[in-house]
Parts: structure tokens; sequence; C-alpha cells
């Protein structure tokens, strides 16, 4: 090979290797610092796609043992109601075998079966009020909405409109209404006035009734509502007011505040509202206009099935449809067939004579097996639960395993590795030191 100083060969291959070797000392270190095999999909194409999958599969595996979790939480609280559902059965079947006794008075009885039925309306009670997250375990909710078409112009309450001040209201889950146990409740409103009174002060005031009489008053403060107060309601804008001794929340516009303030300017209290024929120039009679009735919600419904996600995929295999079973009044007694006479078909005068109590121990007999079968549905949906979650633990630690094989690094071998190019690292260093150095044996010629 020709000696010259234009063209450096040795330079050149020195220069590339240590480029390479400083290309894979880089390499190696993304991998030592991130803790994985495959940082890019150059390292290994078919292993990144493959681990994301696995991957993927393990998170999916570890929410779905999240929901057996949660599946198995609420088949607790179902078998915990039911739980007490039997401790009430057997007092009630206790007072009925006491009351088909001959030794006992009339007066007696009638103390037995006062205890009895309200025993029979606290089953409804807790078989209504048993949910997880809104899900109905044991029968049908019996909660209560408000009628929104007494809102209507001509309607009890078209005077709790937005041109008054009143953009909505809302009722509660432990609203006062819902203490009632007749499934009429036409019977049931509230009604709202607003009154001066003393000491410059206007008080909101909301009464509750219930089966046709007032039952519960709530009032409060709201001078500092008015227009120019502290706390008035801006044009766009809405405040709330919380009634939560009744379990009601009205949500006020900038109207409002207007209302506030013309009934503070009157002081006879000839403007209040709830008083007021023609209240505040809007057209509307406060005083015919302030009342909203109840309704039945019939939303709460006692569903048949509900389907958990237990696996990682989208078959029927990944589901498991759990079926729950009503034990209210109306079901528990009526027999595996349901052709019996239940619980609820016992009058308010179930065990007053030995006869009818006599005949309530066999019901009351009947309701307990009824409800022991949908405890043993209960617990046989648990133990499936266990195994599931027993699957789910074993697949998703074995699916990881796999992961970690594809994608997870070999500190130990990778750190060696790491190690030989750092050498060469540091050998093509010198080594493209010392070509730099070769034309200067050149020069010595031309001394």
């Amino acid at each position: 090979m020709a000696l010259n100083i234009i063209s450096n060969y040795a330079a050149n291959v020195a220069h590339r290797n240590l480029t390479n070797s400083d290309t894979m000392a880089t390499r190696s270190l993304a991998k030592l610092s991130s803790g994985t095999r495959v940082v890019s999909a150059r390292d290994d194409a078919a292993s990144m796609a493959i681990g994301a999958r696995l991957n993927a599969t393990t998170q999916a595996l570890k929410t779905a043992t999240v929901n057996v979790g949660q599946a198995n939480s609420m088949l607790q609280i179902a078998d915990g109601g039911m739980a007490t559902i039997d401790n009430i059965l057997v007092r009630m079947k206790t007072l009925a075998v006491q009351a088909s006794s001959g030794n006992l008075s009339d007066t007696e009885r009638g103390f037995l079966n006062d205890e009895f039925v309200q025993l029979r309306e606290e089953i409804d009670r807790i078989a209504s009020s048993t949910n997880f997250n809104g899900i109905q375990l044991l029968g049908d909710g019996g909660d209560v909405a408000l009628e929104y078409g007494d809102l209507a112009a001509g309607q009890g309450g078209e005077a709790l409109v937005p041109v008054n001040g009143f953009d909505n209201f809302a009722i509660t889950d432990n609203n006062y209404w819902a203490t009632d146990t007749d499934t009429d409740l036409t019977d049931n409103n509230f009604e709202v006035n607003i009154n001066y009174g003393a000491g410059d002060q206007v008080i909101m005031t909301v009464t509750s009734t219930i089966d046709g009489a007032a039952d519960r008053t709530q009032s409060i403060d709201i001078t500092d509502y008015r227009t120019g107060g502290t706390t008035a309601i801006g044009a766009g804008e809405n405040a709330t007011l919380n009634f939560d001794e009744l379990g009601l929340t009205f949500t006020v516009n900038t109207n409002f505040s207007a209302s506030v303030a013309a009934i503070r300017a009157d002081n006879t209290g000839a403007s209040d509202f709830g008083t007021d024929t023609d209240f505040n120039g809007s057209g509307l009679d406060s005083a015919a206009g302030n009342v909203v009735t109840m309704a039945a919600d019939n939303g709460q419904k006692l569903q048949q099935t509900v389907d958990f996600q237990v696996g990682a995929g989208n078959t029927a295999n990944d589901r498991l449809a759990i079926s729950f079973t009503a034990v209210d009044s109306e079901t528990l007694g009526s027999g595996s067939a349901g052709t019996q006479d239940s619980i609820a078909d016992l009058t308010d005068n179930a065990i007053d004579t030995a006869a009818n109590a006599q005949s309530a121990v066999e019901v009351i007999g009947r309701a307990i097996d009824d409800l022991q079968r949908a405890r043993a549905n209960i617990g046989t949906y648990q133990n499936r639960l266990d195994f599931a979650g027993q699957n789910l633990a074993s697949t998703q630690e074995n699916t990881e395993s796999a992961r970690s094989t594809l994608l997870d690094l070999d500190v130990a071998a990778e750190m060696t590795a790491f190690t030989s190019k750092q050498i060469l690292v540091q050998s093509g260093v010198a080594m493209l030191a010392q070509a730099n150095q070769m034309p200067q044996n050149l020069l010595r010629l031309l001394q």
C-alpha cells in the first residue's frame, strides 16, 4: 500500500470501528437503564410484538381480578342482608308459635301481632335498601322522585320556575319521604315559602307533607342572597340551597336574588312568596303554585342477572352471570314454585287468633326454606368466584412469566457485554490516536 498524507486509511478504519463500538455501548446502556431487553423494535421486532400483547393480557387479567373481588363484595353484602332477614324470620316464627298457644288472651296476641307485622315491614325495608353501587340485591328499590309535571302552567308548583329564581330541584337518597311505606305517594309533597322576618331578614321555609299531613319543616336565612347582598347571584350564575334535614336541594339563579330583594323591600309581608297572588310581577300565583308532589321511582328494580367480566377476552366464557332471587315479603313463603301464600298474604291480623297464628307458622316455615335456597344460590356463586380468582392469579402469573422471558433484561449478561463494549470503545480511541500519528512518520522523509 502506498504511503500518503492525504488519505489516512488506518484512521478511517479505526474511526468506523470506534463508532460501531460506541453505538453498541450506548444501546447496552439503554437496556441496562430501562431494565428491558427490547428497547425498540429493531432490538427484536417479534419479541416486542408478542410481549406487548402479553403485557396487555396481563393488565386485563389484573382488572378481571379486581372485578372478581368486587363481585365477591357484592355477594357478601347480599348474604349479610339475608342473614339479617333470617334472624327476623326466626323471631316471626317464634311469635307465631307463641300466639298459637291457647293460654294467651286476645290482648296478648295483639301485642305479638303488632311486632309480627312490624318485622314483616322490616323485611321489605331491608330487601328494598340493600344494594351495591346502585344495583339492587334482594328486591326492588323503594325510593321516591319529584313530580316535575307540577311545574307546568296552572299546576301546583307553577311558581317554582326560573322566572322566580328556581332552576332545578334534586332529591337525595336519604330523603324524608322515603320513610313512607305506602305505595301511593300522591299525598306526599313539599311546600316552599319565603317570608320577611324580624331583624330585616328573609327566611326560606320548606315543609314536608306525608300522608296528607304536614310532617317536618326546615328553614334557612337567605337574606344575603338578595341583589346587592354578600352572596348575590350574578347573571348566568347559580347557587345551591341545601335542605339536608329533608333531603332536598334547590338550584337557584339571579332571579332568586331579585325575588329575595323584593320580599325584603316590602317589610309588611304582603309580597312574601307563598302569599302573593302575583309574585314579583311574574304573573304567577305563588300562593297557589308553591307545592310539588312526590311520585314513585320505579327505576330501582332487582335485576335477574348481573354479568361480571372475569376474563381478558370477549367471549361468554370470560363473563360470569350472577343471578339474584328476591327475598321480600311478596316472595318469601310462596315456595320453590311460587304458587303458595307468601308472608305478604298474611293480613295485618296475621297472628291475632290461634288459628291465624297456626297458619302463619306454616307460611314462615316455607319463608325460611325460600330464604335458605336464595342464600345457597349466593354461596354457590361465591365459591365459583373464588375458583375464578385462583385461575386468574395462576394465568396472570404464567402470562407475566412469558412476557418477562421475552422482554426483561438479563442484567448480568448485559453487564458483561457492556464491559466488553467499553473496552472496545477505549481501545478504538487509542487506536484512532495511533492512526492519526502515522502520517507524521512521512515528515521524516522531508528532513
